[in-house]
């Protein structure tokens, strides 16, 4: 079992490090999936281990992609004058400039939102059910809201990021946030891997299965669910900072704070490939993106009617996820002895 996952990972890392030289024309494409990845990861923490369905965490993501670009930019130019003049219509980043700013502006995005996450997550967590997922869904609405009127960081009119600096070559941006989007993912995919491996994961388990009977064996649930929130929050805001610098234009509601999109993917994704499970948000996050790409360039107009069409599929014939379908299929496959006549019976209930 263990030399199947060391090839499995091989492989998968093989890959990562020669798709945009295999894949030229699809760069973007493949940085974008390396980030829904990371997206549905982090969502899977919250909402599948513990339990605690969440559309909060677009506010992490939209913070960290603005604190990201703010302090590129900050740390060379005022603030003020870059989003009142236009950008790079008035200053222009050296090469050295542009990646020791993106660097500490990735760490800002990072650290940033887990804080604000312990912060809020006293106020919040307390809540449960359909109140604690329509109070984060507010969240979110209410950060578009309030971050499209800050002059300083663009309003209304949006804020763009600094531009990639000249280089000899023009591959080079697109391999750059590829690499920078798949090296985050690889260190999200490893830390949470490794945090699903310790106690930490069973007291999740135990918050989702019955937090009253976790808090009566003496289990700090709201501290250990704060704690799951930040971790959440921490690479929420690296998939953030790494999108905005991506995608070049920063808006309130239609790009960082898209609850109605990307608050919604995180979610999905995470279903789709079966929460609560390591590999599930993975495999949710590139069938999901593969989907969604396809409709997006062939049935335009259409696309988000054959996304309604996806999420009503995956609740009625897969509720608890590819994985979840899989395993109670091949239970045998996933290190589960099961007799063969309770398969039997099982099929004949069917």
């Amino acid at each position: 079992m263990i030399k199947n996952n060391l090839i499995i990972y091989l492989a998968i890392l093989i890959f990562g490090l020669a798709a945009p030289f295999v894949f030229p024309a699809f760069k973007v494409q493949l940085s974008i999936l390396c980030i829904l990845i990371i997206l549905a990861i982090t969502w899977n923490v919250q909402g599948g281990e513990m339990g605690y369905n969440t559309f909060g965490n677009i506010l992490f993501y939209g913070l960290g992609m603005y604190l990201c670009a703010s302090v590129q930019v900050g740390m060379f130019f005022p603030l003020g004058e870059w989003t009142e003049g236009g950008g790079e219509k008035t200053f222009v980043h050296t090469p050295a400039q542009f990646f020791q700013g993106f660097a500490f502006g990735l760490a800002v995005a990072a650290i940033v939102p887990a804080i604000v996450a312990g912060l809020i997550g006293y106020s919040i967590l307390g809540l449960r059910g359909h109140y604690f997922a329509i109070c984060t869904l507010g969240l979110g609405v209410a950060a578009g809201e309030i971050s499209g009127g800050i002059e300083i960081i663009g309003a209304g009119q949006g804020f763009t990021t600094p531009p990639f600096p000249n280089v000899d070559r023009l591959e080079a941006r697109g391999e750059f946030f590829y690499f920078c989007s798949f090296i985050v993912l690889i260190f999200t995919f490893l830390a949470v891997k490794a945090i699903y491996s310790t106690r930490f994961k069973l007291v999740l388990n135990a918050i989702r299965d019955n937090e009253d009977k976790a808090e009566a064996m003496g289990i700090q649930t709201m501290k250990y669910k704060i704690i799951g929130w930040m971790i959440s929050a921490f690479f929420c805001g690296l998939a953030g900072g790494i999108m905005g610098g991506l995608v070049g234009y920063i808006d309130s509601t239609d790009v960082a704070f898209d609850g109605r999109e990307m608050g919604v993917f995180m979610v999905l994704m995470a279903i789709l490939g079966g929460k609560g499970t390591l590999w599930g948000p993975v495999i949710g996050a590139t069938l999901f993106h593969i989907f969604k790409e396809g409709f997006w360039t062939f049935f335009l107009g259409w696309q988000y009617v054959a996304l309604g069409v996806l999420i009503v599929v995956i609740v009625i014939y897969f509720p608890e996820g590819i994985m979840g379908w899989l395993r109670e299929k091949y239970p045998e496959r996933f290190g589960e002895v099961v007799d063969e006549a309770d398969r039997k019976a099982q099929v004949q209930l069917k």
